[in-house]
Formats: structure tokens, C-alpha cells, sequence
């Protein structure tokens, strides 16, 4: 394969990831808005709060064990990153519109999903405008969560993705360089 092939290939494949990671995205915010919701009480939230983030942890596992088996492990990583950002960004939103909606006292409104949507990437971009605002104290610490859940998520998480993806081109490279000399 010539410089050129090769070339277009990495083109038609960034294509691919870029068109793969736009569609897990917009799956993700298509499901947030068309599945149903049941509104629940307060004293749920913290077993909301837990299963969300064991499932974001599930999810977190799973790709990196996928971007380490891979072929194109940064490929990969970037559409790991794709799904991982929007559920966390839909888990947070889901939360608070089914705590606004069962106590609309929590954020002073009962939001509607863009709104919930909304408050969750002001609060993950540290934006914070200041219209929607945590009113109750269990609307407060779930915000608390999230902005800590944020930090490891930009610090921690997005590192372990392409260290990962990183560490599958390390290994490709020596496992195939070690068969060449063979």
C-alpha cells in the first residue's frame, strides 16, 4: 500500500469514526427525549445517584476493554468518548428532570427535558448563569455530585481513554514488530 492508500485510508476511517460517534450521540439525546419518565420522591435520589453512576462505570469499563481489543484503538476512543460524554451528560439531565418534576420546589421550576438537559451542561461546562439553580438541599448535593463527577471526568476519564487507546498502538507496534524479525 502506498503513502497515498494509506493516506485515504486514514481519511475514510476518521470519516467512519466521525460519523459513528455522531450517531451514538444523537441515539442518546433521541432516547432522553422519547422515553418515558416516572417522576419519583427525594428520598430515591441517592439510589438514582448510585445506579447512574454504576452504570457510567459499566459503560466506562466496557469501552476500554473494547478500545484495548480494537483495531483502530484511537478510532475507537474517540467513539468511546462520543458515548460517554452524552450518557453523562443524559443521566444528570434525566436526574434532575425527574427531581424538578417530582418537587418542582428543587430548582424553583419544573423543568422540561431542554431545560434539565440544559442545567446539566451549564453545570459540566462551569458556566453556571445562574436562571436554573439548585433550590433544596438534595437538588444542591446531586448538583455537588455532578460538578465532582465532572472534574474525574475531564481528568480521569478522558486520560484513561486514550491511555488506553495509546497503550493498544504500543502493543500493535511491538507484537508487530516482533513478528517481522521473527
Amino acid at each position: 500500500m502506498s503513502d497515498a492508500e494509506e493516506h485515504e485510508f486514514t481519511r475514510r476511517e476518521m470519516a467512519i469514526t466521525v460519523v459513528l460517534a455522531a450517531a451514538v450521540a444523537a441515539t442518546l439525546l433521541a432516547l432522553y427525549y422519547t422515553l418515558p419518565f416516572q417522576p419519583r420522591p427525594h428520598d430515591a435520589v441517592w439510589w438514582r445517584v448510585i445506579v447512574l453512576l454504576g452504570v457510567f462505570l459499566a459503560v466506562l469499563s466496557h469501552e476500554v476493554n473494547s478500545i484495548l481489543r480494537h483495531g483502530q484503538p484511537m478510532g475507537r476512543a474517540v467513539i468511546a468518548l462520543a458515548l460517554l460524554l452524552p450518557l453523562f451528560v443524559v443521566m444528570f439531565a434525566w436526574l434532575y428532570l425527574t427531581m424538578s418534576r417530582s418537587n418542582p420546589a428543587a430548582f424553583g421550576v419544573a423543568m422540561t427535558r431542554t431545560q434539565a438537559l440544559y442545567f446539566t451542561v451549564t453545570v459540566l461546562s462551569t458556566v453556571g448563569f445562574g436562571d436554573i439553580t439548585p433550590k433544596t438541599d438534595p437538588a444542591r448535593l446531586v448538583t455537588t455530585v455532578q460538578m465532582t463527577a465532572d472534574l474525574v471526568l475531564l481528568a480521569v476519564v478522558v486520560r484513561l481513554i486514550f491511555g488506553a487507546a495509546s497503550r493498544a498502538v504500543e502493543q500493535r507496534k511491538t507484537t508487530g514488530s516482533g513478528e517481522a524479525n521473527a
